[in-house]
This record gives C-alpha cells, sequence and structure tokens, in this order.
C-alpha cells in the first residue's frame, strides 16, 4: 500500500496479506480481523480497487459464493491452492 492509504486500506491489506495459501476467508471475518467489524462490503470495494497486490482469490462471500462474474478465475487460484470449489462456491472449516 501506498503512502496515501488510510488506516482502513493498510489493515484490510495486512489481513488479506496474512491469508497463506489454501486458506479461505470471508470478506466480514477480514473486517473483524482488521479491527472494522460491519465492514464487508468496503472490504469488497477495497479488493477491486487494489486486489491485483493482494491475494484477493483467498476471500469469499460468508456463505463461500465465489466472486460473481470472476468465478473462473477465482476457482482456478483457489483449486490450484488445494481448495475444494464446487458450483460457485468453497467449502471451508470455520475459523
Amino acid at each position: 500500500m501506498g503512502t496515501g492509504a488510510s488506516d482502513f486500506e493498510r489493515a484490510v491489506a495486512a489481513v488479506i496479506d496474512a491469508t497463506g495459501p489454501g486458506e479461505v476467508v470471508t470478506f466480514g471475518e477480514v473486517a473483524t480481523e482488521a479491527g472494522y467489524p460491519g465492514r464487508a462490503r468496503a472490504v469488497g470495494a477495497f479488493l477491486a480497487h487494489h486486489g491485483d497486490g493482494h491475494p484477493w482469490w483467498r476471500v469469499v462471500t460468508a456463505s463461500g459464493r465465489l466472486v460473481p462474474g470472476g468465478e473462473d478465475e477465482h476457482g482456478r487460484r483457489l483449486r490450484d491452492e488445494g481448495v475444494e470449489v464446487r458450483d460457485g462456491h468453497v467449502r471451508r472449516p470455520r475459523r
């Protein structure tokens, strides 16, 4: 993140960047772990603008759904890391 990034952006980036290969988190979990509970949609907006610099594919909706419109790429990246993807959703243990 550049020096002009907000505290929210830096915190969200740190949580996403700390998510390792094969791990999956929800937008809400990222928001909570970053110190901004209830800001799941803002995490999505962050990834829409800054996702290329972070492992965005490790973040899914609360139901495990992949990013609408980007399911093919999202699913491929997760499967490459050993995550089970079926019908546009991931199966994952709760954190």
